[in-house]
């Protein structure tokens, strides 16, 4: 597949420079970026929540943990993980769990976290599970800037710290 036609669709109508970087198969956005010898940092990963009033995507670095907590309290949302076939309908031209971070390209709300700020190079999930975008950070900024961001992660030391 290499990239996903929404996401395609939606860099190019931003005229947006972007180039893929193939790696082995892997599972994860962690694996991706191991496997693509791309900062763990930079890779931004896609997880998507879901509440009475719909569905939204969190978007952190890869080497980070979601805390739900912060979203919900910075939201004020009472949101939970989608399940695996929501989210096969919600990306329908992407494998299962290879879900793009620029999920507005789907009409999706994103909260992105605030540690991708100042990162020289995105990379995210192209669709499959073979293939990374690499996208400048500041175009990355560009498309993200008018969505809402905060801190919705840290790395597992410090998530280990705050629920001991």
């Amino acid at each position: 597949m290499a990239i996903a036609i929404t996401i395609k669709s939606y860099l190019d109508s931003h005229n947006i420079q972007y180039d893929t970087v193939e790696h082995v198969h892997t599972e994860s956005a962690i694996d991706s970026a191991k496997s693509a010898h791309v900062p763990p940092h930079q890779m931004a990963k896609a997880v998507v929540l879901e509440d009475d009033s719909g569905y939204i995507v969190s978007v952190l670095p890869s080497n980070n943990r979601l805390n739900l907590g912060w979203v919900n309290e910075e939201l004020q949302r009472e949101l939970k993980l989608a399940t695996e076939p929501e989210l096969k309908k919600l990306f329908k031209d992407c494998n299962t769990g290879a879900i793009p971070a620029l999920s507005n390209a789907y009409g999706l709300q994103v909260i992105w976290d605030d540690q991708l700020k100042h990162a020289a190079d995105i990379y995210i999930e192209a669709g499959d599970h073979e293939h990374l975008i690499h996208l400048k950070g500041e175009d990355f900024r560009q498309l993200m800037n008018q969505l809402p961001h905060s801190v919705i992660s840290a790395g597992k030391e410090y998530s280990r710290w705050v629920y001991e």
